[in-house]
């Protein structure tokens, strides 16, 4: 994977501190402990970009990630309370979703009530199991077919992981690059924002 650009932009607590809409936006969601941080500093290759649980108050916000200065990251703390609810459901340059799910947990009703919530409102969603290398690979398929069939997916979710353990991917991160061209497809899928910029 190429080198990528990536910088913290800024945090908001309520709608009316979200910066206006510009380039294409990410969501990626999921609970509190499923591997948030880890995976998007994985992803850009930039440890410690994303030290929400470090960073005092970011861990009850939502928080922007400029990439390569053509899209943003936008990271949740929990994809279902009111705050989330509302930039999900209105946010115009919203491209789609990435939901994380510990593949040790698997979906739970939060998960089984978000993805049609998501589904009903014609979001483009992609599913990752976070933290695979706490499982053996025959075991990561089993519970890839579970999300499967348990959250309605066409296809099986993707199995990644932020430690680079568990698998090949680039800089030994576990199905960090397929995540990466799934992320970056949804990116490319949504015009910017008109106005100024």
């Amino acid at each position: 994977m190429t080198k990528l650009t990536a910088r913290f932009v800024t945090s908001a607590a309520q709608p009316s501190d979200f910066p206006p809409p510009s380039w294409p936006e990410v969501a990626i969601v999921g609970r509190s402990n499923v591997g948030k941080s880890s995976l998007i500093n994985a992803l850009v290759g930039k440890p410690g970009l994303a030290r929400t649980s470090r960073t005092p108050g970011r861990t009850r916000l939502l928080n922007w990630f400029a990439i390569d200065e053509r899209f943003f990251l936008v990271a949740t703390r929990d994809a279902w309370r009111p705050l989330i609810e509302s930039y999900l459901g209105e946010r115009s340059s919203l491209a789609g979703v990435v939901l994380l799910i510990d593949i040790r947990r698997g979906a739970q009703d939060e998960e089984l009530d978000f993805v049609p919530w998501l589904a009903q409102r014609e979001m483009p969603l992609v599913v990752a199991l976070t933290k695979a290398d706490k499982l053996a690979k025959h075991q990561r398929r089993l519970e890839a077919t579970r999300a499967r069939q348990a959250l309605g997916l066409r296809r099986d979710p993707l199995v990644v992981s932020a430690t680079g353990e568990g698998g090949t991917g680039h800089d030994g991160h576990s199905g960090i690059d397929a995540l990466w061209r799934a992320v970056a497809q949804l990116a490319i899928s949504k015009p910017r924002a008109p106005g100024p910029q």
